[in-house]
Order: structure tokens, then C-alpha cells, then sequence
């Protein structure tokens, strides 16, 4: 693996010192977190903690600032866009709508740089001023480098034009010159402004001639006695050969009339015509390509690469892509003379003039305090098809790599992870599995934001996540006693085992309180309540209860008996089953028949034979009822002979009754915990 250009940056933690104690550490994805530890201390000393604090030291501060959010969510929808772009398209077509992207992208830095600037010029603070004054050089630095590999890769301006797209990058990034020219025409007297004479050099050196001759109009205007040389130097800007984006002249055209151009100005400066005029003979030698002239201009020229584009301009305008990074090599050492060396900046633009892609890249992941830049722009380029031998050693190309660290770091804010997603769902090889690692870590502080990461989950079919969001949120409300939610939640997490529990709790909260809860839920369950038995058992009760409010008894009662020959009811909601069948066995016509009543003494003779002695007296008792409605034929009803009965309600029998079986009256009154009214059974 390739090692490290330099020492990576040392971040020194205030109130820590690392020379004396030793540090505890701990990554996330986002952010890591620090501490001073006492362990392996080779002195036994008292224990005192020395620094108190755990710190958080994050590595994409920039994801917090309100203006770089408005970035991202800008340059989202442009990412978004790109991955549509229809990959049959080739040529011209398929070019012209990779610049427009570029462009856009272009914009958007722009928007936030202008916006950044003016923040800085308003803030109060000194401090927060500096700092926004650092953001906005490093907007404009990467606007600077993005417009560059824009026109060198992706617009791969040939040979002429190149030099046009060139001349457009310095004026829109060397802006200066504006500024001074509203002071310069905005005086009395123009041709007399101290800066007159450096505005007129200053257009000249960008190549705006035709400005730079309104500007010497004035001079002659206001000098007549200069007046003639004035006139012979605007001729030579005006006849100076450009190749302009609708000519239809050939380079080799281009360049004999350039060169012929070229001839004339020497003569002029060989007869020495503008010897009386220091300024204008200095600007004749700059448009005749002198190297020493153009370096007594630094301090108008103020960068390199413009020196590079004005030195191109007037001694080879129709320079071959090729050749451009002789020439940015040696306008790098002659401007900067060794003198200083080369910063950031300087090194990622001489990759780009290089036409070295990867150093590109490479430079602007060290030099730029976030992923943003290098993930759009490697995104971008290899949409052209320019990266496709730069893979790593771990399986993900470039572009995967660069978009899942972006992403990664889009993670850490409370609301710009929904941005995030979509980054992860255009990485074929590891966006999936980022995702999923990712989204895990998510705090669900509201049902909100737990619906929406829910909704994320199921679009891409990501059962685990799914099931696990739902048995957090069911959680949740189990602990704040939201049964209906917790209901809901389990299902939608399919998980049995949770479904259950909330159904016991439904339960048991219908014991307390002799009545359900979000009803609207357990009523509208639906093939949901297939889930587990208890569920089940916990919608057919409730529909038990809804067909007794509605006097469909005969139904009701069928329900409740397979409810307890089935055996999905638990066995401590049998007593309230069978206290439920009561008021079925008291009704004027025969509800249950002899084999239903039977089954009902079964299941009693079953919770019996189980129950511990204390609760005899309230079984005993729901057991002589049972018999009573086994052995009466209520109105048409079928008489079981008592001969069939079992030796158990045999004996119930005779026990209560002591008499011959003849027709008598009595009175029972059932015990007070089943909470029903005393009834009258006629044998």
C-alpha cells in the first residue's frame, strides 16, 4: 500500500496532556472519543484524576455550518441527476450534458461562497469573521480547481478554444479588476486616477483589449500630445488575432496572421515609437510575450496560473493540451523564484495542468477539510469514463470509496443522513452494507424520524433493520404503557415472541380493569392476529365480546367454547372463560347444548385438577352451575342423563342435592369475584 506523502496533522486536545498520562480512545463513524486513563502506569501514585472531560473530536465539522448544509442539499439533487443520465448517449450529446452538471455543481459553490462572504462581512465577532473568511477562500479555491478540471477533462477544450476556456477561468476567479475599474470611471478625471495606468496593464494582462483601448481613448482624449501613439497602440489591440468561438479559420491560419502581428510589434518596439510613454511601451512589451515584463507585474498578476494564461496568450495562443504543463512547471518557478515554496493549491492545480487525475484527487483529500468536493468531482469524472484503471486495493473503486467516506460523514448530522442514503445506494459493491451499518446507528428521538427510517428500511427490503426498528419502538412504548402501539409495532415486526407479551399485557390489563383498550386496533387486526396464539386468542376474545354486545349468543358461545377447547387461551384466562359463560348458561333458551356444557365440565374438571386449594370454593361452586345447565332442558333443549356424566360431576350432583330427582326451585348466589348477578335454575 502506498505510504503517506507527509506526517499527518497532530490535533492537540486543550487540558490534555499526552507526554504524562496515557490516552483512551474510542472511534465511531463520525466522530472519535478521547480521554486520559491511568492504565499500565509503571508509578503507584493516588489515583486523581488529572482531566475529568471526554472529548469529541469529529472529522466532518463542515456538515454542521448552516450555509455548507444548503451545499450539500444543493449538489444532492444535481448527484441524483447525474446517475440518471442515460448511458447510451455518446458524443456531443452525452458531453454537453456532463458540462451542464459541471456547471451546476459550479453554481451551487458559488451560491454558497457569495452567501459565506457576505456572512463574514456582517458578523460581530472577530473570531466567527476570520473563520468565515477561511470558508470562503476555500470555496473559492475549490470553484478555482473544479472550473479547471472542468475545461482540461471534461470539456477537453482542443487546441485554440482550450486557450479561450483558460482566459474565462482567470477573469472569473481574478476579479479585482472590476472593482478598480467602477473607482477608475467613476472619477473626474479617469486618465489622471493614480490607478489608471495599473487598470489599463491589469486588462491587458487578461486580455481584454477592447476595454484596455476604450480606456487609452481616454488618455488621448485627455492628452493630446500622446494622443498618436495612443491611436497606434489601440490598432495593434484592435488587429491583435483571437481565435473567437464563431470564427471559422483554421489554427494554421491563426497562426500566420498572429505571427505577422507579432513582427509589427517588434518593429514598433525596435523604433522605439512609444519611448516617451514608459506605460504604454511596458504594455507592448507584455503583449509581446516578455517574460521579464510580465514578471514586473506580479503584483497585478498576483497568482502563477494567471501569469501562466497571460504569458500563453501572447507567445502561444494556440498551445496543445499536451504542452500545458511545461508551461505550468515553468511559470511556477518563475513566479515564484524560489523565493517560496509551492502551497496546496499551487500543487493540485500543476497535477490538474499535468492532466494527472488521480494526484488531483489525491491533493484535494489532504488539502480540504471534507469529503464533499473530491466525491462530486471523482463522481463526475468517472461518468466520463476517466477512471477506470484507478481501483483500490480493497475491492471499491475510486469513486465508491470517496462517495462512501461523503456519506459516511453525512451519517453524523441529525437530518442530513436522509442525503446520505441515497449516496450508499449508488455504490454497487459496499453501498448496501454501509447502509445498513449506518442506518442502525441512527437515534430514533421521535416516532417521526422512526417512520421515515422505517420507510428507508422497506424500500430497500431490509428485513433485520426493519424488524429491529420495530422492536425498539415496540419497546419504547411498553415502557411508557402504550399498548396499542406496542401491538402495532410488534406486528409490523413480525416477532412473535413481543406480540405475545403485549397480548398477556392486554390481558392482564382486562382483568384490572373489566375492559379492553385501543379497541379500533385489536377490532381491525386481521389476518395479523395468525401471528401467535395469544394473539390470536386476543382477537377472537374481543370478537367474543362484540358478538354478546350484540346478542348473537348462539355465535358467542360456539367462539368461547372452541376458545378453550383449542387451547390457545392461557391457562390463567381460563376462570374468566368460563365466569364469561355464565350469563350464556342463565339465558331463557338453551344456548349451549348437552355436549357444549359437557365440554365446558371438562374444562373445569381440567382447570380443577390443576388449581392450586385456595381458589376450590369459586371452582366447586361454577362446577354445580355447569351441572345445573348440563342436566335442565331449558325449551326444547336435550337432557344429558346423568348416568353419562363423569364420577367428578356425579357426585357434584349428589352432593348438592341430598333428594330424589323430581322438579324443585333454587336459589344460587354466585361468589362476588365473578362479578355476576345471582341466578335462577329450574331441574
Amino acid at each position: 500500500m502506498e505510504e503517506l506523502d507527509g506526517e499527518p496533522t497532530v490535533t492537540l486536545i486543550p487540558g490534555v496532556n499526552s507526554k504524562k498520562n496515557q490516552m483512551c480512545f474510542d472511534w465511531g463513524p463520525g466522530e472519535m472519543l478521547v480521554c486520559e486513563t491511568s492504565f499500565n502506569k509503571k508509578e503507584k501514585s493516588e489515583m486523581v484524576p488529572s482531566c475529568p472531560f471526554i472529548y469529541i473530536i469529529r472529522k466532518d465539522v463542515d456538515v454542521y455550518s448552516q450555509i455548507l448544509r444548503k451545499l450539500f442539499n444543493e449538489s444532492h439533487g444535481i448527484f441524483l441527476g447525474l446517475q440518471r443520465i442515460d448511458e447510451e448517449l455518446t458524443g456531443k450529446s452525452r458531453k454537453s450534458q456532463l458540462v451542464r452538471v459541471s456547471k451546476n455543481y459550479r453554481s451551487v459553490i458559488r451560491a454558497c461562497m457569495e452567501e459565506m462572504h457576505q456572512v463574514a462581512i456582517a458578523a460581530k465577532d472577530p473570531a466567527n469573521g476570520r473563520q468565515f473568511s477561511s470558508q470562503v477562500s476555500i470555496l473559492s479555491a475549490m470553484e478555482l480547481i473544479w472550473n479547471l478540471c472542468e475545461i482540461l477533462f471534461i470539456e477537453v477544450a482542443p487546441a485554440g478554444p482550450l486557450l479561450l476556456h483558460l482566459l474565462d477561468w482567470v477573469r472569473l476567479h481574478v476579479c479585482e479588476v472590476d472593482s478598480l475599474s467602477a473607482d477608475v470611471l467613476g472619477s473626474e478625471n479617469p486618465s489622471k486616477h493614480d490607478s489608471f495606468w495599473n487598470l489599463v496593464t491589469i486588462l491587458v494582462l487578461q486580455g481584454r483589449l477592447d476595454e484596455a483601448r476604450q480606456m487609452l481613448s481616454k488618455e488621448a482624449d485627455a492628452s493630446p500630445a500622446s494622443a498618436g501613439i495612443c491611436r497606434i497602440m489601440g490598432d495593434l489591440m484592435r488587429t491583435m488575432p483571437i481565435l473567437s468561438p464563431g470564427n471559422t479559420q483554421t489554427l494554421t491560419e491563426l497562426e500566420l496572421k498572429w505571427q505577422h502581428w507579432h513582427e509589427e510589434c517588434e518593429r514598433y518596439l525596435q523604433d522605439s515609437t512609444f519611448a516617451t510613454s514608459p506605460h504604454l511601451e511596458s504594455l507592448l512589451k507584455i503583449m509581446l510575450g516578455d517574460e521579464a515584463a510580465l514578471l514586473e507585474q506580479k503584483e497585478l498578476l498576483s497568482n502563477w496560473y494567471h501569469f501562466l494564461v497571460t504569458r500563453l496568450l501572447y507567445s502561444n495562443p494556440t498551445v496543445k493540451p499536451i504542452d500545458l504543463h511545461y508551461y505550468a512547471q515553468s511559470s511556477l518557478d518563475l513566479f515564484l523564484g524560489g523565493e517560496s515554496s509551492p502551497e496546496p493549491l499551487d500543487n493540485i492545480l500543476l497535477a490538474a495542468f499535468e492532466f494527472d487525475i488521480h494526484q488531483v484527487i489525491k491533493e484535494c483529500s489532504i488539502a480540504l477539510s471534507n469529503w464533499w468536493f473530491v466525491a462530486h468531482l471523482t463522481d463526475l469524472l468517472d461518468h466520463c469514463k476517466l477512471l477506470q484503471s484507478h481501483n483500490l486495493y480493497f475491492g471499491s473503486n475510486m469513486r465508491e470509496f470517496l462517495l462512501l467516506e461523503y456519506a459516511s460523514g453525512l451519517f453524523a448530522h441529525p437530518s442530513l443522513w436522509q442525503l446520505g442514503v441515497d449516496y450508499f445506494d449508488y455504490c454497487p459493491e459496499l453501498g448496501r452494507v454501509s447502509l445498513e451499518l449506518h442506518i442502525e446507528r441512527i437515534p430514533l428521538n421521535t416516532e417521526q424520524k422512526a417512520l421515515k427510517v422505517l420507510r428507508i428500511c422497506e424500500q430497500r427490503q431490509m428485513t433485520e433493520q426493519v424488524r429491529s426498528i420495530c422492536k425498539i419502538l415496540a419497546m419504547k412504548a411498553v415502557r411508557n404503557n402504550r399498548l396499542g402501539s406496542a401491538l402495532s409495532w410488534s406486528i409490523r415486526a413480525k416477532d412473535a415472541a413481543f406480540a405475545t407479551l403485549v397480548s398477556d399485557r392486554f390481558l392482564r390489563d382486562y382483568c384490572e380493569r373489566g375492559c379492553f383498550s385501543d379497541l379500533d386496533l385489536i377490532d381491525n387486526l386481521g389476518p395479523a392476529m395468525m401471528l401467535s396464539d395469544r394473539l390470536t386468542f386476543l382477537g377472537k376474545y374481543r370478537e367474543f365480546h362484540r358478538m354478546y354486545g350484540e346478542k348473537r349468543f348462539a355465535d358467542a358461545a360456539s367462539l368461547l367454547l372452541s376458545l378453550m377447547t383449542s387451547r390457545i387461551a392461557p391457562r390463567s384466562f381460563w376462570m374468566t372463560l368460563l365466569t364469561d359463560a355464565l350469563p350464556l348458561l342463565e339465558q331463557k333458551q338453551v344456548i349451549f347444548s348437552a355436549e357444549q356444557t359437557y365440554e365446558l365440565m371438562r374444562c373445569l374438571e381440567d382447570l380443577t385438577s390443576r388449581r392450586p386449594v385456595h381458589g376450590e370454593s369459586d371452582t366447586e361452586q361454577l362446577q354445580v352451575i355447569f351441572t345445573f345447565g348440563l342436566m335442565v332442558p331449558h325449551g326444547g333443549g336435550k337432557r344429558l342423563p346423568l348416568s353419562q356424566a363423569s364420577p367428578s360431576l356425579q357426585k357434584h350432583w349428589l352432593l348438592w342435592t341430598h333428594v330424589p330427582l323430581f322438579p324443585l326451585t333454587c336459589v344460587i348466589h354466585t361468589p362476588p369475584s365473578f362479578r355476576r348477578k345471582s341466578g335462577i335454575l329450574v331441574f
